[in-house]
């Protein structure tokens, strides 16, 4: 099954030619990824990856990466990290009755990740919301990658707790 997911980067000084790494990841197999490298200093790699699953597509990708530029900092495996735009293309609905569902439950809608000019979900939270309570048809491809990427996410930033800051917490928001 092929599964499309982007793997963005923070690139070190000791890999900013960019030209050189395009080439090289794909020789170790990124073939099947659109390499993006317009801002100084970053990359992004768009998969359209086969696997037996989305975990083994992103891990895959992630190792083959990790050996080709292994100072590049992950940053954030998409799509994770959404606004109601994203999720209203997503889902074939515009961005007005996606705010609407979300003032007509405000009980039961997910909570934001970030309030502000811009909100922020994650997005496999807000697919599981509109499946179980808004009765909409969600591809499970999109699920599956949508919630490995948040895993992905997640791990990589439990990394910056301090762990009697994280059981104090945990405590008191869980």
């Amino acid at each position: 099954m092929e599964y499309e997911f982007t793997l963005k980067y923070k690139l070190s000084d000791k890999e900013s030619d960019a030209d050189a790494l395009v080439e090289r990841l794909a020789e170790a197999g990124c073939d099947d990824a659109l390499v993006g490298t317009g801002q100084k200093g970053r990359i992004a790699l768009n998969f359209i990856r086969e696997a037996a699953s989305a975990k083994e597509a992103i891990i895959s990708a992630l190792t083959d990466v990790k050996r080709v530029i292994p100072h590049a900092r992950l940053l954030e495996v998409t799509p994770d990290f959404v606004g109601f735009s994203d999720v209203a293309e997503w889902l074939g609905v515009s961005r007005q009755n996606m705010r609407k569902l979300m003032v007509t439950h405000p009980l039961s809608f997910p909570a934001p990740l970030h309030e502000g000019s811009a909100a922020i979900w994650h997005l496999t939270v807000l697919l599981e919301w509109f499946i179980t309570s808004a009765g909409y048809q969600v591809h499970q491809r999109l699920k599956d990658v949508a919630h490995v990427a948040m895993q992905i996410n997640l791990t990589k930033e439990s990394d910056l707790l301090e762990e009697p800051v994280r059981r104090e917490v945990k405590a008191l928001v869980v």
